[in-house]
């Protein structure tokens, strides 16, 4: 017998949403894949990402990101191993010009890239039973440490951060998994899984938003999406030099909107008294429980008083992240 639906989404035109507590499955179509392969794989990733590719085994993922010259992301990604071979799951509308700039830093290095969309099925689970479903299911227990990786049988399993127990798997024939899944789990629109990825105030840059913020403006030192030692990389310096002698003077927040229309990624925010721009929207779906919840990076000055859209737009309604942010300074 199924448990009860922790996040039951219909498509996005229909009204009916609930939050009971519960399991889901879902398809990930709005992710997509893209696979590097090579003798100099590890060394080429390493110039170009924000986090330390080479703590990233067939045990380990990570969370991290890949900036242009001037610090300003342009895609975030969770980067993990899989037959040797390194894979980059990003949003599927960025996945062509991730390539293409690739290749422009790729010279001489002994690297192929390939997009793996259509070769590998992504399903994500969660919920209170989902290292039990997926146990009976791949006949192995999942990674229990967040940012731990599993591959078994040609079947990847990432467990990743959430308010919620939660994987994310990779299979080249997702059926078998999917129907044994979804005995217990409920299969819901791929809308819920982006509200758990809010929730858990993961940021997921797209090309609205592409070249708009350094790392630490999307807390990425705090959900450990960028490192400190790792040495050069693309866009390295001014990372480095906001966290050591500069003073961050915006940073993702989460909040509610009360609207039943969806905010998009890159529409700007605002505060009563000016029309200069204070923020910007990242990501945003429906709440369950009414309005839209979104991440939305703000001037930490203004942070308590902005609006969606215009001067008089409707405000935001701060919540509490399910992390802490350390030394935070607010500049006025």
């Amino acid at each position: 017998m199924k448990s009860a639906v922790y996040l039951k989404y219909y498509n996005m035109k229909e009204e009916s949403q609930q939050t009971p507590q519960g399991d889901i499955i879902t398809n990930l179509p709005h992710l997509g894949l893209i696979k590097v392969a090579g003798d100099d794989a590890e060394k080429f990733l390493q110039g170009q990402f924000t986090n330390d590719v080479r703590k990233v085994t067939a045990e380990s993922h990570q969370l991290t990101a890949w900036c242009t010259h001037k610090g300003r992301i342009l895609v975030s990604f969770w980067l993990f191993k899989r037959d040797d071979a390194y894979y980059l799951l990003l949003p599927q509308d960025s996945v062509d010009s991730t390539i293409k700039r690739l290749h422009k830093y790729q010279l001489r290095a002994a690297v192929k890239l390939e997009k793996m969309s259509d070769s590998l099925s992504r399903i994500g689970i969660a919920g209170p039973n989902s290292t039990q479903i997926l146990t009976d299911c791949l006949g192995e227990t999942p990674p229990s440490n967040i940012n731990a990786s599993l591959t078994v049988n040609a079947i990847t399993v990432l467990h990743i951060p959430g308010t919620l127990p939660r994987y994310i798997v990779f299979t080249e024939i997702p059926q078998a998994l999917w129907q044994c899944a979804s005995k217990i789990a409920y299969p819901v629109e791929a809308n819920a899984w982006q509200l758990l990825d809010i929730l858990a105030g993961l940021p997921q840059i797209l090309p609205a938003t592409a070249e708009a913020f350094v790392p630490q403006m999307v807390n990425f030192q705090a959900i450990e999406g960028v490192s400190f030692k790792k040495g050069c990389y693309t866009g390295q310096e001014v990372v480095a030099r906001m966290r050591y002698l500069g003073t961050l003077k915006r940073r993702m927040y989460l909040a509610i909107i009360d609207t039943d229309v969806i905010p998009q990624p890159g529409e700007l925010l605002y505060i009563s008294d000016s029309d200069e721009s204070v923020g910007q929207i990242l990501n945003a779906v429906a709440y369950p429980k009414g309005g839209a919840i979104v991440l939305a990076v703000i001037q930490i000055s203004h942070a308590h008083k902005t609006h969606w859209q215009s001067q008089q737009g409707k405000a935001l309604k701060l919540m509490d992240l399910p992390y802490v942010l350390e030394n935070e300074e607010i500049s006025k």
